[in-house]
């Protein structure tokens, strides 16, 4: 089983997070300030280069003013949408 940073479902995952950024209107070096981390960390994330555990999932949840349940429902409705409409 290939690693799931290679996989649709988390290329899906951090173009949803980078949306959520972009749509509060945070860069991703006030983000990386807010999570008390480098630039480069939030960079690797939304590249996929990075992925993010669960605890850190919900300290960026919350760096955005997100609850991380909330915030993980709206990413599993938006793919469902997507699995519905028959997209890859």
């Amino acid at each position: 089983m290939p690693s799931s940073i290679f996989t649709q479902r988390h290329q899906e995952l951090i173009s949803f997070l980078a949306s959520t950024r972009n749509a509060a209107g945070v860069t991703q070096v006030e983000l990386a300030d807010r999570l008390g981390k480098p630039q480069s960390f939030v960079s690797k994330v939304e590249r996929g280069e990075r992925r993010l555990d669960v605890i850190e999932f919900c300290q960026v949840a919350e760096a955005l003013g997100c609850g991380p349940a909330k915030l993980l429902q709206e990413f599993v409705d938006s793919t469902r949408q997507l699995d519905r409409a028959g997209l890859p």
